[in-house]
């Protein structure tokens, strides 16, 4: 008898290429941005729309959809992390599957926050093994950050992103038009995502926000100094996503404040949004970086006195040493065996611990507590 062993070895690469697109007025009646990506001639669409969008919106895309000549299946999406479901997602299926789509010129069409392109994204990368997509992000959070990515996913069991998928848009078009219909929480949600990256990656862009943040989040960043950090925070996310978009790599300067508040947001969802849970673990981590020594206690200084320029407001009850160091041990699991935590070493810099300890975040949730009530106080002396 042959025993001798045989192996054929299958290699193939899939080649990644989108377009990250500005697009002002995207739904105006003579904008053909979008026809550009698919079949126009008896096409057909099936959209995705945010409830909050349609309800400011949704008129004018339904019009611009008339216009152009092209059948849209119009699904009005209802927005908020507790609907990034299996249900959803299967609601969602339903509706595709009774609304025939070509599978290779006819892509399905996201427009809403983060949420709304990460399960849409999940539709289109498990529907017939795959269909193209685009995303129109309509929140600030999808704008400079959900949308940019291609990862895609739905919350499952109580774990956020449990299952997912990586799966690139054929493009992602930037709209500021949709911000002015933003709750004023929800603009500020998205703003923690661009503190995040200025202090793990862009000293400049920390500046700018000190300087002009308040002003263009009044504007919502439909001023001169807006469009500019807005600019930066979209080059610095693709220039740190697409060198690793399959996340071989698993230190992520991007995966700064995404430790510890990912139990948070599990645990707070109807009390949290992301962007908020997001600033709690970057505060939590500047404490345990300058009481380490490694980040200088005027750049945290600066951190603290940033947020409260910004008006963001914090939920501090939810923060709880024993939640975040449970989500700490999933995130090893996640970051295959080691902690991986990004840590600014100064702002703009930022290393990767991997010995954090439950003492350190003991001590740190009441030292935030002690320093947000003394940025407070002295807010109100002035």
């Amino acid at each position: 008898m042959n025993t001798a062993t045989h192996r054929w070895q299958v290699r193939a690469e899939r080649p990644i290429e989108y377009d990250v697109i500005k697009a002002p007025t995207l739904f105006a009646p003579d904008n053909e941005a979008l026809l550009g990506f698919g079949r126009r001639a008896g096409g057909r669409r099936f959209v995705v729309v945010d409830g909050n969008v349609a309800r400011h919106h949704g008129a004018a895309i339904r019009r611009w959809f008339d216009r152009h000549g092209i059948e849209a299946r119009i699904v009005v999406f209802p927005g908020g992390e507790e609907h990034k479901t299996i249900d959803i997602y299967q609601d969602l299926i339903r509706e595709l599957d009774g609304f025939p789509i070509h599978r290779r010129d006819e892509p399905i069409i996201a427009i809403g926050g983060g949420v709304l392109t990460d399960v849409v994204a999940f539709v289109a990368a498990t529907y017939r093994r795959g269909l193209p997509h685009i995303k129109v992000p309509t929140t600030l959070m999808g704008y400079i950050d959900a949308a940019l990515g291609i990862k895609a996913g739905i919350n499952f069991n109580n774990n956020k992103n449990r299952l997912g998928s990586f799966e690139p848009p054929q493009a992602v078009f930037l709209d500021k038009s949709f911000l002015p219909s933003l709750p004023h929480r929800h603009l500020l949600n998205g703003l923690c995502e661009i503190i995040k990256l200025a202090i793990a990656c862009d000293a400049t862009l920390f500046q700018w926000l000190e300087a002009d943040g308040a002003e263009s989040v009044a504007a919502y960043f439909n001023n001169a100094a807006g469009d500019a950090i807005l600019d930066r925070a979209i080059g610095g996310m693709l220039e740190q996503l697409a060198p690793n978009l399959f996340e071989l790599e698993l230190s992520r300067k991007v995966d700064f404040g995404h430790t510890f508040s990912y139990g948070l947001e599990a645990r707070y969802e109807h009390r949290l949004l992301h962007g908020e849970a997001v600033l709690l673990d970057i505060l939590v981590s500047i404490l345990i970086g300058e009481r380490r020594g490694l980040l200088a206690s005027r750049d945290a200084e600066r951190v603290f006195a940033l947020v409260q320029r910004l008006g963001i407001e914090l939920d501090l009850d939810v923060v709880d040493a024993e939640l975040m160091w449970h989500s700490l041990l999933d995130r090893i699991e996640h970051r295959n065996g080691l902690q991986r935590v990004p840590m600014p070493t100064a702002l703009g810099q930022c290393t990767f611990l991997n010995d954090i300890t439950r003492r350190e975040l003991d001590h740190a949730v009441p030292a935030l507590h002690a320093r947000m009530r003394a940025h407070h106080e002295s807010n109100r002396q002035r």
